[in-house]
């Protein structure tokens, strides 16, 4: 941890900016929702997405939905050292689409922690319901980790289909 903490000069600018920008969306995101969205009032939104407000003791999409003392505080530490994990692999990252992915995932593991800090729970409110059926309720953040896992495996595929081509 207090290798990745010594290379943070080898962050660049523009990484920076996009991770506060990122954390930024996320934080107004959730307060907006909560200043204008009605707790467990569904509200209508798009064909796929309505506002739904929950709050989330879990992880990303709800799993994992601890709701004592001792699991809130533990989740936070967990979550805390895997950002942390995340943080060292993009500043040694070399590929800009992988350190693009991992930026991602750092910006929604950050914005769901600060989320957490005060009550142990995160603000969901992007309900996704495709015909009507419920599937998960989330927020920026977890957005964020999905898109960039997305990237991540993406950018190993394409690495592997490169080596396979190569050896050809």
């Amino acid at each position: 941890m207090f290798m990745a903490m010594v290379k943070l000069e080898n962050l660049s600018k523009g990484y920076l900016v996009t991770l506060c920008f990122l954390l930024f969306i996320d934080y107004l995101s959730k307060i907006i929702a909560l200043n204008y969205i009605e707790v467990l009032q569904q509200n209508d939104f798009l064909p796929l997405i309505d506002f739904l407000i929950v709050f989330n003791s879990g992880i990303a999409f709800s799993f994992l939905d601890l709701n004592n003392f001792v699991s809130r505080y533990i989740l936070l530490i967990i979550v805390f050292l895997i950002t942390m994990y995340f943080l060292k692999i993009f500043l040694d990252e070399k590929d800009n689409l992988k350190k693009k992915s991992f930026l991602l995932i750092i910006a929604g593991a950050l914005g769901n922690f600060i989320d957490r800090l005060p009550d142990g729970v995160v603000t969901d409110f992007l309900h996704f319901k495709p015909f009507d059926f419920s599937l998960f309720i989330f927020n920026f953040a977890d957005a964020y980790i999905t898109i960039g896992a997305v990237i991540f495996i993406f950018s190993e595929l394409i690495l592997l289909k490169s080596k396979n081509e190569s050896k050809n």
